[in-house]
């Protein structure tokens, strides 16, 4: 058994200190220890954008990061959108111009819109397509996702909130 790193790291601005493998996968360690079942896994070798985190605000593949990598960073996952059941405008618009189809792509997704809004508050189409051509989608042809980060940048710049409210299961 390979000796274990102590590490220390924010997600969804919660602190959190976890003995890991140093070849423990970040995928792994938000999903199976921190129970963090939204940051979804698909192709395991960082082509997808399933498991689209933000580390420290940049985007990054969960899956093909160690663990031990993410030491002393803040990671933000699609947990951290919603606040409570008000939806992120993100996340709204993704509900209200059909941005998603089995869902499966969107957390990874919604993450990915978050960096590039981040970066630029007032994209073109063009702009928000090449940005988001890093993570796959199979079943929406885009057209959809690429509407709905428009609209949700347009509700940011004027500080709409979220007009759908989701019901929260414990």
């Amino acid at each position: 058994m390979a000796e274990k790193h102590t590490i220390t790291l924010t997600v969804n601005g919660r602190r959190h200190i976890a003995e890991v493998e140093p070849r423990m996968l970040l995928v792994d360690l938000l999903r199976d220890e921190l129970s963090l079942k939204e940051v979804h896994i698909g192709c395991e070798h960082g082509v997808c954008g399933t498991c689209t985190v933000l580390r420290d605000g940049a985007s990054i593949r969960s899956c093909i990061t160690f663990a031990v990598q993410a030491d002393g960073a803040e990671i933000r996952t699609v947990e951290s959108l919603a606040d409570g059941p008000t939806l992120h405008p993100l996340q709204d618009e993704f509900w209200a111009k059909q941005g998603l189809q089995c869902g499966y792509c969107t957390p990874g997704m919604l993450m990915r819109a978050c960096e590039i809004l981040a970066h630029n508050p007032d994209p073109t189409s063009a702009q928000v397509r090449e940005g988001i051509a890093s993570n796959l989608c199979r079943c929406t042809g885009y057209q959809y996702i690429v509407e709905a980060v428009l609209a949700a940048a347009a509700r940011m710049r004027t500080g709409q909130n979220a007009t759908h409210d989701v019901e929260v299961r414990s």
